[in-house]
């Protein structure tokens, strides 16, 4: 019986990737021209730092261009509270990683509500999509995928 298991991961090397291209193009921009601003990376946390609230929208801005080159959805960052302290304001930037409960029951409400013959089952951290047919599974990704829910979602294990 063909299967898929829907997962969420984000692949932290990319993310560093990203970090490391956000500090050049921060070092070659004009508007940031002796602008006390960074990025830094302690996985799984990305750190911004700058002396406004826009300029530190920009850098996440900036940052979200890079993830986008490296295939990395938007979904799955979060900006934290804006942080100020002295003349600087900071926030970290996590990562999302398995799918929640409550997002994992949306999930598999979607796909009972999309009428398809499968089983949606979870599993930990993951969920488990069940169904005699291939057609049906790649039907169950493009309705997950098309779904408005607040995660990024992938897509492994898919066997015949």
């Amino acid at each position: 019986m063909p299967s898929l298991d829907i997962v969420s991961e984000t692949n932290l090397e990319e993310v560093r990737n990203a970090v490391e291209n956000t500090t050049r193009e921060l070092a070659t921009r004009f508007d940031f021209r002796g602008v006390d601003a960074s990025i830094e990376w302690k996985s799984p946390i990305a750190t911004i730092k700058a002396e406004l609230d826009f300029q530190l929208n920009q850098l996440v801005d900036m940052f979200r261009g890079q993830l986008a080159k490296r295939n990395i959805d938007a979904k799955a960052l979060t900006v934290g509270d804006f942080n100020h302290s002295g003349k600087t304001v900071s926030a970290p930037i996590t990562f999302k990683e398995g799918i929640e409960q409550p997002v994992a029951k949306q999930v598999v409400k979607l796909i009972k509500d999309s009428k398809l013959k499968v089983q949606a089952s979870i599993q930990g951290d993951k969920v488990r999509v069940t169904g005699k047919k291939r057609d049906d599974l790649q039907a169950v990704m493009r309705a997950v995928k098309e779904g408005e829910l607040e995660q990024s979602f992938q897509f492994t294990n898919f066997k015949d």
